[in-house]
């Protein structure tokens, strides 16, 4: 008589991994298996000092390949967007402020130069990007346009054969450590991108600190006060707002999956900790109450991995609209957020601290659930998809 089959694996119940190719695996492990050497052991000190070795991080992600990973030449491994999803995922179990540092740089800074640049602008700034030898940054938000970026009002005058940009920007990860920015500014031809590097005359930073969220990331202001920049330096294939919000677009990919990643650290937190932690005789994970809070994890991880993984697919065939990457990052990332505050009620008051990991994702994801896009506007988003009635202004 054959002995019955084996249950479902506790951190894999729905066996996606059977959705995904050896090659897939074998870069997601290879990511998983940096993550565990060399970012878990120092995350929790980095985000408590509120600070992270850049130089390091960035030689030893560019040495993975993570860079600008699905885009092609330059330097640039040219993978799929599922395999830059996984990627993701993995890093941002590690913790959000890695996953940051590594899209800003590949889909904001690097996309939009690979995007919209020319020939000579991709050759000169792609391959040190993606090796991390050049830390880029990305710079659209301001104090007063978040939601509404159209309303920037950093501003870039023709003078000569040059362009002067003059303004400010706010909530920009890697500025203060970044080599060179992509800023975006009005000009008189409508909204132009500018590579900018952060040695020139005019242009300079101020750390944003005191952070409650992502302090394992480097969040600035950049002050630009007459930053003077020679032609070649604007991207010359955009001149709308296209620009800037295509970038944004290619980065909600990345939430959408890392969140995924810092729902599971949660998830698998909870999970050990449940079987180990003896009240009344008994682990806690034997309690009813703690198995539906443990289901629940675990159907946010698996649910939300699916769906990243879906929408990843259809990117790679050239068929997701914007529309869908917001249903990924609006549903992905609340959802995580939630699972990470029952993980949190599971440990009790351990989970306070920082030798578990899910306060921190907690406080993270508080940032996710606003950046790349507050939850509110992709629900304006999908609104309008499905009514053909913009909400955005009365």
């Amino acid at each position: 008589m054959s002995a019955p089959p084996a249950g479902p694996d506790p951190l894999d119940f729905l066996d996606i991994d059977a959705l995904l190719s050896d090659e897939e695996i074998l870069l997601r492990d290879t990511v998983r298996n940096y993550v565990e050497k060399e970012i878990n052991p120092n995350i929790a000190d980095w985000w408590d000092d509120g600070d992270i070795p850049h130089r390091d991080l960035a030689k030893g992600l560019g040495d993975l390949g993570v860079f600008g990973m699905h885009l092609e030449g330059y330097g640039c491994a040219g993978t799929s967007n599922v395999a830059y999803g996984l990627t993701c995922l993995e890093l941002e179990a590690g913790d959000s402020g890695i996953r940051s540092f590594a899209s800003v740089q590949g889909s904001l800074a690097m996309f939009a130069i690979w995007e919209f640049g020319d020939e000579d602008q991709k050759r000169e700034w792609l391959p040190p990007m993606a090796s991390g030898e050049v830390i880029g940054a990305f710079g659209l938000t301001e104090a007063d346009s978040g939601s509404d970026p159209a309303a920037m009002r950093a501003r870039a005058r023709r003078d000569g054969a040059d362009w002067v940009i003059s303004g400010s920007k706010m909530w920009i990860t890697n500025g203060s450590i970044a080599d060179v920015a992509v800023l975006w500014a009005r000009t008189d031809d409508g909204v132009r991108g500018f590579i900018t590097p952060t040695d020139s005359p005019g242009f300079s930073t101020r750390r944003i600190k005191r952070k409650a969220s992502l302090r394992a990331s480097v969040t600035s202001e950049l002050i630009l006060d007459d930053v003077r920049l020679p032609d070649e330096f604007a991207l010359p294939r955009v001149a709308s707002m296209r620009g800037p919000l295509s970038c944004l677009n290619e980065a909600r990919l990345g939430v959408a999956f890392g969140a995924m990643g810092a729902a599971r650290s949660c998830y698998e937190t909870a999970l050990r900790y449940a079987k180990e932690r003896v009240q009344f005789g008994a682990p806690i994970g034997s309690f009813q109450l703690t198995q539906r809070k443990l289901v629940e994890m675990m159907t946010t991880v698996n649910r939300g991995t699916l769906l990243a993984l879906h929408l990843g697919r259809m990117k790679d065939r050239g068929e997701v609209a914007p529309e869908q990457i917001s249903l990924g990052k609006f549903d992905n990332v609340r959802n995580a957020l939630e699972a990470a505050r029952t993980g949190r009620g599971i440990l009790g008051a351990a989970g306070i601290t920082l030798d578990y990991p899910i306060f921190r994702h907690m406080a993270n994801l508080e940032s996710v659930y606003t950046y790349e896009g507050a939850n509110e506007i992709h629900t304006l988003i999908m609104g309008r998809a499905i009514t053909g009635m913009s909400a955005f202004k009365a």
